[in-house]
């Protein structure tokens, strides 16, 4: 059921919410809904599949999420969590530790909004194990928090926290947003953060990405 929601569950981390601006701008909110950038065309898309790598995924082996340094500070208190939630939440209003008062988030991936930060995770993308398979093993720490911290590409996005945890570290051939209207777009967000970051494919991932972008 649609609508918006304020769940409670307990025990919840606190989730604080949105991006680094002034003080001001903290207070007054923000009242335009944002979103991750936006991604490449379906055809270069396309044209991106067919140059990345495919070779059979790689191992966990030595894989932590403390290898990818995330939520770092991007300006003052507001960290990359914090920003994304700023970005892709509407009426966002913030204390000046960048905790949010207020706002909701429309999850893409389900269609649901959300009224309490705590309802709302932020997803890679690309997950940070599955980069980790697909080269990221062999990357400097430093390079995997950027990766981890990336808000230039569309590989951060403001979710419902359930359905992010569905996901968990699926490639796109076991997984797929709930709201089919918006595979398209994720197809073309998940090859844009490979190709950038210079990430293999493998097989049955590739089948699956060819088969969303040539109906996009």
């Amino acid at each position: 059921m649609s609508g918006v929601y304020a769940r409670h569950r307990s025990p919840r981390r606190l989730a604080a919410v949105t991006g680094c601006v002034s003080v001001a701008a903290l207070l007054t909110g923000s009242t335009a809904e944002a979103s991750p950038p936006t991604p490449i065309a379906a055809s270069t898309a396309r044209t991106y599949l067919g140059q990345l790598t495919e070779k059979a995924e790689g191992s966990s082996d030595g894989y932590s999420r403390d290898r990818f340094p995330h939520w770092s500070t991007q300006d003052g208190s507001c960290d990359t969590r914090e920003v994304v939630l700023k970005r892709d939440g509407k009426d966002v209003e913030q204390d000046s530790s960048c905790a949010a008062t207020s706002g909701t988030w429309f999850s893409e991936y389900d269609g649901e909004t959300w009224s309490a930060s705590g309802d709302v995770d932020i997803d890679h993308i690309v997950p940070l194990a599955e980069a980790w398979r697909s080269g990221a093993s062999s990357w400097t720490d430093t390079a995997r928090e950027g990766f981890a911290n990336d808000l230039t590409r569309p590989q951060l996005i403001a979710v419902t926290d359930n359905v992010n945890q569905s996901k968990g570290d699926k490639d796109p051939a076991d997984w797929l947003p709930p709201l089919a209207s918006y595979n398209c777009l994720y197809a073309r967000m998940w090859v844009q953060v490979k190709h950038y970051y210079d990430l293999a494919v493998d097989p049955a991932e590739k089948t699956a990405l060819q088969g969303v972008l040539k109906d996009c």
